[in-house]
């Protein structure tokens, strides 16, 4: 066997993986590429059917095998359906790759007792409950399988108007860690890829409806930055194939920055954050 030569058409033959925040964003680059480097079944999941539908046949096009589940990860029994429903029509898992964020912007004084849920409720807790219910197929059959979570640089603190993401973030990367060691003597894997600011669906509908910018925000916030460029769907999805792939080895327990910047530091002015902080409380 040549240990030097990778075949990434197949590197996940015979696979079936779950994919969480699939219907766009980095989660459907991340269901996509799996399909194309030879995954044998793909769950995807999400609210919005007509995305679920498209994504759907999209992977099917790429000769994957693909169940779309209609979920909302903020529900206990919407997290378990997605598991349960992957395991009647593909018979085992092999992989989960938690994607799904909820981004909802405030501060500690503009963050309400819901923001506040839903970012731990999907963010931290929907993980949590998937893990638990695909590791229990894993055992059962005897799988070394994968988990690989999708975190923020935020968690190591993040900008004063991520308070409640920030902390969710962090409690995933403890869990990430936590759970890892608890599964070393299944040889079931779990990592996570800490990524920085990214080009999504999601950040440009912020970026306009919180945040107030015009359509070019990109253009002129990827200018500032020393690439010249927001990290792409395209990155966050080889960064996670990578943890889900024979290529990352034994790792385990890992969690990787993925940033063009060290440890979540941000230029954001104690002015700006001001102003933000009066447009998030109405005043």
């Amino acid at each position: 066997m040549n240990n030097y030569i990778s075949n990434q058409s197949q590197q996940f033959e015979g696979k079936v993986i779950i994919v969480t925040g699939s219907t766009q964003g980095s989660g459907a680059e991340t269901a996509k590429l799996f399909a194309a480097r030879g995954a044998k079944a793909i769950t995807i999941c999400g609210r919005q059917e007509n995305k679920g539908v498209e994504i759907k046949k999209e992977i099917e096009d790429l000769g994957s095998k693909c169940l779309y589940v209609k979920a909302d990860l903020s529900k206990v029994e919407d997290c378990k359906k997605i598991v349960e429903l992957t395991d009647k029509e593909f018979g085992t898992v092999h992989s989960l790759v938690n994607v799904a964020g909820y981004t909802e912007r405030g501060t500690i004084l503009s963050t309400t007792l819901e923001n506040y849920e839903k970012n731990f409720s999907v963010n931290a807790r929907a993980p949590f409950i998937l893990i638990q219910e695909v590791v229990k197929i894993m055992i059962r059959d005897k799988n070394k399988g994968t988990i690989a979570n999708l975190l923020s640089m935020a968690m190591y603190s993040g900008m004063p108007f991520l308070t409640a993401y920030s902390g969710s973030k962090a409690a995933l990367a403890i869990m990430t860690k936590n759970i890892a060691n608890s599964l070393n003597g299944h040889q079931i894997r779990v990592n996570a890829l800490n990524i920085g600011w990214t080009d999504t669906p999601g950040e440009h509908d912020i970026q306009k409806r919180v945040h107030k910018k015009g359509n070019d925000w990109l253009k002129k916030e990827e200018a500032k930055v020393p690439f010249k460029r927001l990290t792409k769907t395209i990155d966050v999805a080889k960064g996670l194939a990578f943890m889900c792939s024979d290529e990352s080895g034994l790792m385990t327990g890992s969690v990787i920055d993925f940033d063009q910047t060290v440890n979540g530091w941000h230029s954001y002015s104690a002015y700006e954050t001001k102003i933000l902080d009066d447009s998030l409380l109405g005043e």
